[in-house]
């Protein structure tokens, strides 16, 4: 089905297609994973601003191998918990579970979509390893007070901004202050390489098993000379091109999706600012009566416009969203990800919940809770059709 107002629009333009052209041009060109995909990293980290970056196939990779990693590093096995939020996409749970981690879930606010830090600090105990944040939907899912706590009790902190490009903390971009951070470049998001993800850290070695964990577990990935010829020397009855020390598969991605990402790299930073002007003028123009206002918007970069409901009334929702369908507007129920991940069927092997009631807040997103479009190109004329829509929706049952 078309939407005349569609959740996305021109994120793929005529500048990206030349990108690629240029590229396949070329003689004797390499399609898989070469120079285009280590200037693209390059480039990427200076961006955001840290040391190291890896580029992958997916944000849900990065989820993945990043948790690896922390199951690779970690010399204390008793610390086999991992505290994470009710409301994320769903890879960053199951790379927790599939790592052999136990997923330790909380509640989240309202105000930023992210998980609940006073919940956090409480679960915390001698068996937690780290910390995997959600920054949601373009918000800032940080506090001093927060960060700091995490510091002092010696946390791993790992940070997902597969929704956040762009979006600070004290003026400083999240995906820099935790040990790893995730990022995804899907068509929808931010900015695209079609498919694609990023894994960033400042610390070396972290760097150079994201790297080996890349691609099949190959220490020929490894930046790292002396450990590749230590480990051809340990492995001496196996071929120097073929010593695999993972279990892993991979997850490479091309120079295609590397050429694409840097010309999109490009248009970043503009289109984050009228994104975030747009949502400005969106909240601005929406009834405060029907629909949560009171988002925290210092540091945020949202590429969706999110939209909870003011009732606990399914009837009113089930009527809200066919009249949603009726004005051409695109939606997603669940904000991000689709609600409370406690509730999916995936899960319930691992952690059964009865009682919802100590996550209030993600019952309510999950129940009452949408995304819409936000994209660079939309118009204030476009946004305020869109409020008017929404504002005269009647929520009398």
């Amino acid at each position: 089905m078309s939407f005349k107002h569609s959740l996305m629009h021109n994120n793929f333009t005529t500048s990206d297609l030349l990108a690629v052209k240029k590229l396949l041009n070329q003689k004797n060109i390499i399609l898989t994973q070469s120079r285009e995909v280590e200037r693209f990293e390059k480039l990427w980290s200076k961006w955001l601003g840290v040391k190291y970056s890896t580029f992958v196939n997916s944000g849900s990779s990065a989820n993945y191998i990043t948790i690896k990693i922390l199951q690779i590093i970690n010399k204390n096995k008793s610390k086999n918990e991992i505290i994470i939020p009710s409301l994320t996409w769903v890879s960053d749970v199951n790379s927790v579970i599939m790592n052999g981690f136990k997923p330790v879930f909380v509640d989240i606010n309202l105000s930023n979509l992210s998980m609940n830090q006073n919940e956090v600090l409480k679960k915390i105990n001698k068996r937690t390893l780290g910390v995997f944040i959600t920054h949601a939907q373009g918000f800032n899912g940080f506090s001093d007070s927060f960060l700091k706590e995490l510091k002092r009790k010696k946390i791993h902190l790992i940070e997902d901004v597969c929704e956040s490009h762009g979006a600070k903390h004290n003026r400083r971009k999240l995906g820099t202050f935790g040990l790893i951070s995730n990022f995804s470049f899907y068509y929808a998001h931010h900015m695209t390489t079609i498919e694609g993800g990023m894994i960033c850290t400042n610390n070396k070695k972290i760097y150079e098993i994201s790297k080996i964990l890349r691609s099949h577990g190959m220490i020929r990935e490894s930046k790292n000379k002396i450990f590749e010829k230590k480990m051809i020397k340990k492995y001496k009855n196996l071929s120097p091109k073929f010593i695999f020390l993972y279990p892993t598969l991979n997850f490479r991605n091309t120079e295609i999706g590397a050429v694409i990402g840097i010309n999109q790299l490009k248009k970043l930073d503009l289109n984050n600012k009228k994104r975030t002007k747009n949502f400005i003028y969106f909240l601005k123009n929406l009834d405060s009566k029907k629909y949560f206002i009171n988002f925290d918007l210092k540091g945020s970069s949202n590429y969706a416009f999110p939209l909870i409901l003011n009732t606990k009334n399914i009837k009113i929702r089930d009527k809200f969203e066919k009249y949603l369908l009726k004005n051409n507007i695109e939606f997603r129920r669940g904000n991000a990800g689709g609600g409370n991940q406690l509730r999916q069927p995936y899960i319930k092997k691992h952690i059964r919940i009865k009682n919802f009631s100590n996550f209030k807040n993600v019952e309510h997103v999950h129940f009452f809770g949408y995304y819409i479009g936000n994209y660079p190109d939309l118009s204030k004329t476009k946004i305020k059709t869109i409020t008017e829509i929404l504002n005269k929706f009647s929520f009398l049952s």
